[in-house]
């Protein structure tokens, strides 16, 4: 053999093996990407309760199909593994990956958490979003849950709540004195001091203990989850406004050390699901609370009230103390409390011009 053709043979097994060792990682790479992490979401809901319980759902299979099923999340409903108000302490403690829930549920944990579904006479959901998207109200969110290893997202809208289901009309504050409602957060704590006994219950308990009597009125949400949950088999007085959460704000929690594990993008496609299901829930409640508000009134005998004045003046006066109390509990609490204010103070003078006088103009 000459030396030219000897050279090139060596030259083509050189560039043979050189295209070998550059394929391999790249046939190795599909296989890598199709690895597949597992992730378990427990939720505060009935399974597919319109509402939060499909937003749930919704969540977990928007998060499987973006990321082509590398992260894979398997929802559970209240009580499957965990109760209902157990899904924080079950993604703290790492039984769970991940939550659905709701921050006004964690009172007795973090005293400021409910501010982040909704306030008193506070904002309303466009506001809230507002707030803690560009008001500095998420870095808070997160340094509150922090100490348990939680990060939490908003995930979910219902919208502005009903003010609940009474067995009996409501004609003045005597009406409300030693009446058993179901309101949690910082509802609850204004219709304490309006002489109510807030209890506290899970939703899947509701219906039950307010058709057998063991309490006298509950709200839940707006027209169309509080229909399905069948609350107006029970108490047929309907009222509003649901001043005591004027937004619904539901949250996705996520273990810290599960989410830091993830690859970037894998990350960015939690953050991702998590704002797009919570703008897509927002305008799927208004949709659906109109349609299941005329069903109920026109198909079920709901009577429609309207808290009287005296009921609402005095919430009011009740919700000052109420927010001072809570920003007395401690530094972050005050942060919260400070932030939130701030917010409504900010955003108040464009919501009166903008979408109070339209709708007022409206008609």
């Amino acid at each position: 053999m000459s030396q030219s053709k000897k050279h090139n043979t060596t030259r083509r097994q050189a560039l043979g093996l050189l295209a070998a060792s550059v394929s391999m990682p790249i046939l190795a790479a599909p296989a890598l990407a199709q690895s597949t992490i597992e992730w378990r979401m427990v939720t505060s809901w009935p399974k597919n309760l319109p509402g939060p319980g499909i937003t749930a759902q919704r969540l977990a299979d928007r998060i499987t199909a973006l990321s082509g099923g590398r992260l894979n999340v398997k929802l559970y409903a209240a009580g499957e593994i965990v109760p209902a108000l157990e899904t924080f302490s079950a993604v703290a403690n790492g039984t769970a990956e991940m939550a659905h829930t709701a921050p006004l549920f964690w009172a007795g944990k973090f005293s400021a958490a409910p501010l982040f579904t909704a306030g008193p006479f506070g904002l309303t959901p466009i506001e809230h979003i507002t707030w803690v998207n560009h008001g500095g109200g998420q870095a808070l969110w997160d340094e509150l849950y922090a100490p348990a290893g939680v990060k939490p997202f908003m995930a979910g809208n219902t919208g502005y709540q009903m003010g609940g289901w009474y067995k009996k009309p409501l004609q003045g504050l005597d009406d409300l004195k030693g009446l058993k409602i179901r309101m949690p957060g910082l509802g609850g704590a204004v219709m304490s001091r309006l002489g109510a006994v807030p209890v506290s219950l899970a939703p899947g308990e509701i219906f039950i203990n307010l058709k057998s009597g063991v309490i006298d009125a509950t709200e839940f949400l707006g027209p169309a989850s509080d229909s399905a949950m069948g609350f107006h088999k029970a108490a047929t007085n309907y009222y509003s406004p649901g001043f005591h959460e004027p937004n619904g704000t539901g949250e996705a929690l996520v273990s810290l050390a599960a989410i830091e594990a993830l690859p970037a993008d894998l990350k960015s496609i939690v953050e991702t699901c998590c704002a797009a299901e919570n703008i897509y829930s927002l305008g799927e409640a208004e949709w659906q609370n109109a349609a299941a508000l005329e069903k109920l009134v026109t198909q079920e005998g709901v009577t429609i009230q309207e808290y009287p004045d005296e009921i609402i003046d005095a919430a009011k006066v009740a919700t000052i103390d109420v927010m001072q109390t809570l920003a007395e509990r401690d530094s972050l609490s005050r942060k919260i409390v400070e932030s939130y204010q701030a917010a409504a103070r900010h955003l108040d003078p464009w919501s009166k011009i903008s979408i109070r006088a339209f709708l007022s103009a409206r008609g």
